[in-house]
């Protein structure tokens, strides 16, 4: 069985204990629900693993992690109330304080800390002469989920290229799974994914497809995005033990955050935070992104403000590191 499969197995596992439990907890918490990404994405791994450690650790709450689109629609829905919890992209988070692009006005949303930063991953299929981003022209491009921050990022590196989404590529709104798939099947020349290292269905595609796909390097489109939207964007390095590549893969990061909505329960946020870090060795075992959480780091989710609770807890934390 997959990382992915079984996951989704946990997932489902946690979903039903919350349902046979709803009445003997009843006052005591309540339920909780984590919206995430794609089931090949390591949001829904370690959306999995954190509604796992909520059930069995904070009394009273079980929790239940959700497929989603990514962080565009785990913030619409965090503000519709259909999740407590999100993941989302800091840049896309950024947009939605500020009322930007996807957003029409601000949205009222606050983070509970940030988390690991995702990696920008372009893969090329061989044979499909794109050696930069600018040879994306013309070419069958899949560019994330729509409402992924996946697609936001896609949609700004092809624009600090000299391309317009909409008018100079063949864009494919796919999901991750469905993405690997057509690169499978050669129905499109090249994959945009924002996520963390390794992802399971970039794992799956480079070890299928072996030599007959590479990774792109994308950094020099950094100037002039971190030009036009400040230091969210940053120079990184995909690791090739990661996917097992020939070498490592300069590329652009970019910080995860976990929200909430504005108001959220402070007391609440503070027992979350404390059990991101209390259980950080068992997220790893989920997905290895997790080791990258950092106490030193988990404040720093400007220009999305903390609430009152995560502050405190990632303060006191941070007092006795």
């Amino acid at each position: 069985m997959g990382i992915a499969a079984a996951f989704a197995l946990a997932v489902t596992a946690t979903a039903c204990s919350g349902k046979q439990q709803d009445r003997a907890d009843q006052g005591a918490g309540g339920r909780l629900t984590l919206a995430t990404g794609n089931t090949t994405g390591v949001y829904y791994q370690l959306g999995g693993g954190l509604a796992k450690e909520i059930s069995e650790n904070l009394k009273g709450y079980r929790a239940t992690a959700t497929a989603t689109g990514g962080s565009v629609q785990n913030i619409q829905g965090l503000v519709k109330g259909d999740y407590d919890l999100g993941f989302s992209l800091l840049d896309t988070a950024s947009d939605a304080i500020h009322g930007k692009d996807t957003f029409g006005e601000p949205q009222p949303v606050e983070a509970l800390a940030r988390l690991y930063p995702n990696y920008t991953q372009v893969i090329v299929r061989d044979g499909s002469d794109i050696t930069s981003l600018a040879d994306m022209r013309g070419k069958r491009v899949s560019t994330g989920a729509p409402g992924s921050g996946t697609e936001v990022i896609a949609k700004r590196l092809l624009h600090a290229s000299g391309l317009d989404i909409d008018k100079d590529v063949k864009a494919q709104r796919l999901g991750l799974p469905e993405t690997v798939d057509a690169m499978k099947d050669g129905t499109v020349d090249a994959l945009f994914w924002s996520g963390g290292v390794p992802t399971a269905g970039i794992t799956d595609l480079t070890t299928t497809l072996g030599k007959k796909v590479h990774f792109l390097d994308v950094t020099p489109e950094l100037t002039p995005l971190r030009k036009e939207y400040g230091d969210v964007y940053q120079r990184g390095t995909i690791p090739a033990a990661a996917y097992k590549q020939p070498g490592d893969i300069p590329t652009i990061v970019v910080p995860n955050v976990l929200l909430v909505k504005k108001g959220f329960d402070p007391e609440l946020a503070g027992k979350l935070v404390d059990l991101l870090f209390d259980r950080q060795a068992e997220l790893a075992k989920v997905n290895a992104a997790a080791k990258e959480n950092s106490v030193a780091d988990a404040g720093k989710t400007d220009p999305v403000p903390l609430n009152p609770g995560a502050s405190k807890a990632i303060t006191a934390r941070a007092a006795k590191a």
